[in-house]
């Protein structure tokens, strides 16, 4: 198969036309010598290949590891709730480059190979810089001491149940469409409980809330047991509404744990958080530990 642009190269935003990269990705997932498919980031455009994706044929094929975080949220979810098959909100491959891969990406590997993960909150984050041109150089500079937050103010508290989510940036032009059968999913699970794990890339406090609101609207959180919040990237304030003031009022007065400042999303380190898995949070004194089931 030819592409019209090489994989380093993009014109407006995208590497080929949607039906190109369509078949690009559906060849990689019928091919039984493909393993996993973990693309290089996230692509601005990717939700153009949804209509041309055939559902129901990758449904019936066995199933394949998908992992990514950011834009790549766009063709995960839809996955999940679509085809009924586990996804993974974590590691894009350029996040594997520099001088070493970093043990929290490396454990992507081990989620894919592993029927039972345990995952402890970060020590340390702090951004992701790579040198393309150098990679010899650390591709992650973490110097700042991390601690997740409650925002109710919870000195320790635990929740469980069917982990699902992805970037809020993406998520939300998913609202509305077939690729995002939410209520179904929720419906067919609701037994087993829901935790939202949530990021930000682009937006701000604003975004957030709005983004949030319209969520709670749709019912996306029906059956929820708590939510996982990333350090947003990109984000500010809005005069002087704040990150916290944004999660209270977006959820509104939902009865359920919120937990942000979590290790998931853009900010490095990252959790490997495998959407539709059962999972169970435990959290006390700023850290917590994920842990998830591929059995269920």
């Amino acid at each position: 198969m030819k592409y019209p642009q090489p994989l380093r190269k993009s014109v407006k935003c995208a590497s080929a036309d949607p039906a190109t990269r369509a078949a690009e990705f559906t060849g990689l997932y019928e091919n039984p010598a493909v393993a996993a498919v973990i693309p290089p980031w996230g692509g601005e455009f990717l939700m153009e290949i949804l209509p041309l994706l055939d559902f129901e044929k990758l449904a019936a094929l066995p199933p394949k590891w998908i992992s990514g975080y950011s834009d790549i949220t766009t063709l995960t979810f839809p996955l999940t709730l679509r085809c009924d098959v586990a996804t993974i909100h974590g590691s894009n491959f350029m996040n594997m480059g520099g001088a070493r891969i970093d043990e929290s990406d490396l454990a992507v590997f081990g989620v894919m190979s592993d029927g039972e993960i345990v995952q402890r909150s970060a020590e340390f984050y702090g951004e992701y810089a790579p040198d393309f041109a150098d990679p010899a150089k650390e591709t992650y500079h973490l110097a700042q001491k991390s601690a997740w937050r409650s925002l109710r103010g919870e000195a320790g508290v635990s929740f469980a149940g069917r982990m699902i989510g992805g970037c809020m940036d993406t998520l939300c032009k998913l609202i509305g469409t077939r690729f995002a059968p939410v209520s179904d999913f929720l419906d067919t699970y609701r037994r087993d409980g829901f935790i939202w794990a949530l990021e930000s890339c682009e937006m701000t406090a604003a975004d957030i809330c709005r983004t949030l609101w319209q969520m709670r609207e749709c019912g996306w959180f029906r059956h929820c047991n708590g939510v996982l919040f990333g350090r947003p990237a990109g984000y500010s304030d809005t005069q002087d509404l704040g990150l916290t003031d944004a999660l209270e009022r977006g959820l509104g007065n939902l009865k359920m744990p919120v937990l942000y400042d979590a290790d998931i999303g853009h900010v490095p380190p990252i959790l490997q958080i495998v959407n539709g898995a059962p999972g169970r949070v435990a959290f006390d004194g700023g850290k917590a530990v994920v842990r998830q089931s591929l059995r269920g």
